[in-house]
């Protein structure tokens, strides 16, 4: 059993700390902005909670986070009361969030100086995948660091790779999310073209996902999307914040992201049309307005 403090208790990290108390077993302190919310989780899950970063991660083996973005990132573990003013030489900082390959290259020097290790370590899978102990972790860092944290991540996930040095697991969470980008408009785009046509979409896709134009999100959105629905995952503000970071680190590596650039213009269509807090399916509607 590991000490561990789990910071950010958002809709990814609430339910990803209670897979490590509960399924991994270890001694959990978590924090939240909100402490109604920390108090919640340990009501439901036992443990403790913390009212800063800074008292959370003091004396702890692991440290987790999940938070919104980099400046939130930054607030955590090196703004005032920030866990790395407390954390324990030896000790690791695992990164669940979405963030920049720069912070995360921040955070893996500072760590260093302060004689502990950190990984960055963002997730893909959803709120299901959360809720569920069923996400794919994508990890930057010491790969002695990394063996020792895999048995800890692999409490809330069902793959976790190593992908290379700091910042190398928020890089490739960015191929993640173009990828995933491209995929959701080419399947709101046959949707909508199959019904102009007139034919029955739930035909089609019958057919045509057992071959090469097979994906995840056709066989796990097609559906409610064809029903209008998109209240069933990963919402459009989290996914423009998403490529805004992709597109950012294209212009400092000279990539070309023709497609991830349109449909980043399209989800904010989306946005502009009410559906900040619509699932990414939602570019089906922005097509059918």
């Amino acid at each position: 059993m590991a000490s561990i403090a789990f910071l950010g208790l958002g809709v990814m990290g609430y339910p990803m700390a209670a897979h490590l108390k509960n399924r991994g077993g270890h001694d959990v302190t978590v924090y939240n902005r909100t402490t109604a919310k920390a108090q919640k989780w340990v009501a439901e899950h036992g443990g403790a909670f913390a009212p800063t970063p800074a008292a959370a991660a003091e004396g702890k083996d692991f440290v987790f986070a999940c938070v919104g973005n980099d400046d939130d990132l930054r607030q955590v573990t090196l703004g005032a009361d920030g866990a790395f003013d407390t954390m324990k030489k030896g000790a690791i900082f695992v990164d669940n969030t979405t963030a920049s390959a720069e912070i995360a290259r921040v955070l893996d020097a500072e760590a260093r100086a302060r004689g502990f290790a950190a990984l960055d370590a963002p997730v893909s899978g959803g709120q299901a995948g959360a809720e569920n102990g069923q996400l794919t972790v994508m990890v930057g860092g010491d790969p002695a660091v990394f063996e020792t944290a895999k048995p800890m991540i692999s409490s809330y996930a069902k793959m976790v790779g190593l992908m290379g040095p700091a910042g190398a697991g928020q890089l490739t969470k960015m191929i993640n999310q173009i990828c995933i980008a491209g995929l959701v408009q080419g399947l709101a785009e046959g949707i909508h073209f199959g019904r102009k046509a007139g034919l029955d979409i739930e035909k089609v896709v019958d057919v045509i996902s057992k071959g090469a134009a097979g994906s995840w999100q056709m066989e796990n959105r097609h559906k409610t999307m064809n029903a209008g629905k998109y209240d069933f995952g990963f919402a459009v503000d989290w996914m423009r914040k998403d490529l805004g970071i992709v597109l950012d680190e294209a212009d400092r590596n000279g990539a070309k992201l023709p497609v991830t650039a349109l449909v980043d213009q399209f989800y904010k269509d989306v946005q502009q049309m009410g559906g900040r807090r619509w699932d990414t399916s939602s570019l089906l509607a922005r097509l059918e307005r």
